[in-house]
């Protein structure tokens, strides 16, 4: 990933195990929401215990901001504890014989200096905590407990956050309650965030660039917009390939509860009210979502008709293509089947029409 003359964060790791070998060099930016995405045992939270200092790579580097963290062949290694570091695990880690408050707390007391640090108003008031203070963590929910694990991290006054699938030991509903609040602190929080998943609709929804792992080893990394898009990665092929796409609200159809979302190739209409006039959102469009045509059809349920140029074909396995197209500045991909390829005779260069049932606007 290249970042120029920006703030970042330089890793660079290997070690050996007898069933499993990591080897990166890979820079992120310091700011955002950086996701490493990859199946299990591509080696995502083995990344994160070398960056906080729970792993003992046979060779690792890691630069914070310019800050010399670790550095094996210089035998420099700063201990965990002076690592300016907030990590959120699977599971929330709360002191059960503590409260709530007595939890936060807790961050405060670890945090020696409060340079760029948040207060505990502020933080309590981000994760909406005000209400579960004097609970006991029993009596909380999965959904509520991470909440105050990542409240207790970020009162720590870290320079760098780590979570490590927050959200996997979480049911469907648990998963939507928390959603909110994680997005709240993409808006609102400045820093830097290693987010790990294998979920790719959490890493569609929160993140601002996106590293893919397999096998111990970066396959790609960049903004998130440029990775998806990539045709070469099977990981990425799948049944939950798409795009990612930064929108402006342009207006509200009261009438048929439709809002106007509009990108460098036009406009989307989604359903439901989404955001103030002029508030910017991102979309996301799932390859198998989306179907293409040579000439506008007369009659149609489909609200979402774009001109696209074609940018690439790529064959994978069995009966289908993925495409990747070219609306304005922006890129979507469509899944579709070789069939359809061959009879709409599609070649790159080709001018064509995206078809995206608004439903299906995420």
């Amino acid at each position: 990933m290249n970042t120029g003359n920006e703030a970042r964060v330089d890793l660079r790791y290997a070690l050996e195990r007898a069933d499993f070998s990591l080897d990166i060099d890979l820079q992120v930016p310091m700011r955002g929401i950086t996701g490493i995405f990859g199946e299990s045992g591509s080696g995502k939270t083995t990344v994160l215990r070398c960056v906080a200092g729970l792993e003992r790579p046979s060779l690792g580097k890691l630069v914070v901001d310019g800050e010399v963290w670790q550095d094996q062949a210089a035998n420099v290694s700063l201990a965990i504890h002076e690592r300016r570091i907030g990590y959120v695990f699977q599971e929330p880690r709360l002191f059960w014989h503590l409260n709530v408050r007595r939890n936060l707390e807790y961050g405060l007391r670890r945090t020696r200096a409060r340079q760029n640090g948040f207060e505990f108003d502020q933080i309590v008031d981000l994760l909406g905590l005000d209400k579960l203070l004097h609970r006991a963590p029993a009596e909380l929910s999965g959904g509520e407990a991470q909440r105050v694990a990542i409240a207790r991290a970020l009162l720590r006054a870290p320079r760098l956050m780590l979570m490590d699938e927050p959200l996997a030991a979480l049911d469907r509903t648990r998963k939507d309650e928390i959603m909110p609040f994680l997005d709240r602190l993409h808006a609102q929080l400045s820093v830097p965030i290693l987010y790990v998943s294998h979920n790719i609709e959490e890493v569609c929804r929160l993140c601002d660039h996106l590293v893919v792992m397999e096998g111990g080893r970066v396959l790609a990394a960049g903004e998130i917009q440029s990775v998806l898009v990539r045709l070469d990665l099977p990981l990425l092929a799948g049944e939950d390939a798409g795009s990612v796409i930064r929108c402006t609200v342009k207006g509200y159809d009261a009438e048929y509860e439709l809002t106007q979302l509009g990108f460098s190739g036009g406009m989307f209409v989604v359903p439901g009210r989404f955001g103030e006039l002029g508030a910017e959102l991102r979309v996301r469009i799932r390859a198998n979502d989306v179907s293409l045509c040579r000439d506008r059809p007369r009659h149609s349920t489909i609200l979402n008709i774009i001109p696209a140029t074609v940018e690439r074909i790529q064959p994978i396995e069995g009966p289908l293509v993925m495409v990747r197209l070219l609306a304005g500045s922006d890129r979507l991909t469509a899944r579709i089947t070789r069939r359809s390829c061959d009879e709409l005779d599609l070649k790159k260069g080709d001018e064509v029409l995206v078809q995206i049932k608004a439903v299906a606007v995420r």
